[in-house]
């Protein structure tokens, strides 16, 4: 009898501890929880900018924001699987990252597909994203909170414009252009008709300064951000991609928070963006006088010719395969 009465109590207690890892943890009891965020950008990035002066105020009655920068506390393109596995609360990511583990996701990655930063909002919000964004938290556990607007990318040289003038994408062949290191970032760079070089975003400058690339390619605020503009020489305007991010959240932190809180989560979340898309657009219009000043030429190429020969190379890709039927058609009707 006492021996049933013992095992009675073992089977409840391990059945107590089964039950227990069920249970999301819960943050509406006045206890602050960590948002811990990683990103590649810089401090003076006008994204962490937008996330430390925006963002971090207006959750921090129940939250502590805690950014690493300059890919210091995960390695850029891991964010999103340490943000899986519980070991991150935000990042900044990308389409292209998102595109490793959902291949339908580089249809945003997509040279010329995205007019300008409001068609980036227009396109987020529409539901033709709805089945991206949910894919994303039932199998990574990641909720894709708002768009930021990055910039348009140019073609950013070592060399003179005497040396190598940028025109038309045959002009890029044979030069060994920086991107980073996942497949739709590099399929991108060979649309452009370069050599693409999968490289870390903290070893650009020293790249370009001993010559192991022959370029880059960032919008204007990050050419300035992190000084390109020292160790390069032109800047063509190829405008080749209207980049993005996307602020990702843990959906396990998010399901632990009261709906208040993931209101106001969701609420800083718009206003960040908001504001790091005005400043982003402000600093891309004032930049290139400054970028001249330290001796870089700015030119524009011919952009029919540069958009012509990227979205060729994207019809009939494996890329374009995994397109779910109608979406592009659909981006377009939002555009301009």
């Amino acid at each position: 009898m006492f021996l049933k009465f013992i095992n009675k109590i073992k089977f409840l207690f391990a059945l107590f501890f089964i039950l227990l890892g069920f249970i999301q943890p819960s943050y509406a009891d006045g206890h602050k929880v960590n948002f811990t965020l990683a990103t590649s950008g810089s401090e003076t990035d006008q994204r962490s900018v937008a996330m430390a002066e925006v963002f971090a105020p207006m959750v921090s009655s129940f939250a502590d924001y805690q950014p690493g920068y300059n890919g210091t506390m995960f390695d850029q393109g891991t964010e999103l699987d340490a943000i899986s596995r519980g070991n991150l609360t935000m990042s900044i990511t990308s389409a292209q990252e998102l595109a490793q583990f959902f291949p339908e996701f580089s249809i945003f990655a997509t040279g010329y597909v995205h007019q300008d930063a409001a068609h980036q909002v227009r396109v987020f919000n529409d539901a033709l994203m709805d089945p991206f964004k949910q894919k994303v938290e039932d199998e990574l556990g990641v909720k894709l909170l708002s768009v930021m607007y990055l910039g348009k990318r140019h073609v950013n040289l070592r060399q003179t414009k005497d040396e190598l003038t940028v025109n038309t994408p045959a002009d890029l062949a044979g030069v060994n252009l920086r991107m980073p290191g996942t497949d739709a970032w590099q399929f991108l760079g060979k649309t452009l008709g370069a050599s693409p070089t999968p490289l870390a975003f903290s070893e650009v400058y020293t790249a370009l300064s001993t010559g192991a690339v022959d370029g880059q390619d960032n919008p204007l605020p990050t050419v300035v951000d992190k000084k390109f503009y020292e160790v390069t020489k032109q800047i063509a305007l190829t405008s080749h991609l209207v980049d993005l991010n996307y602020i990702a959240f843990s959906k396990k932190t998010w399901d632990g928070l009261s709906p208040d809180q993931q209101m106001t989560v969701q609420r800083a979340a718009d206003a960040a963006a908001a504001y790091g898309r005005l400043k982003q657009l402000n600093l891309e219009n004032s930049l290139a006088d400054f970028i001249r000043s330290n001796g870089v030429e700015i030119y524009t190429p011919d952009l029919e010719a540069f958009r012509t020969h990227v979205q060729a190379q994207y019809v009939g890709s494996e890329f374009a395969a995994s397109w779910p039927e109608g979406v592009l058609e659909k981006i377009n009707a939002l555009g301009n």
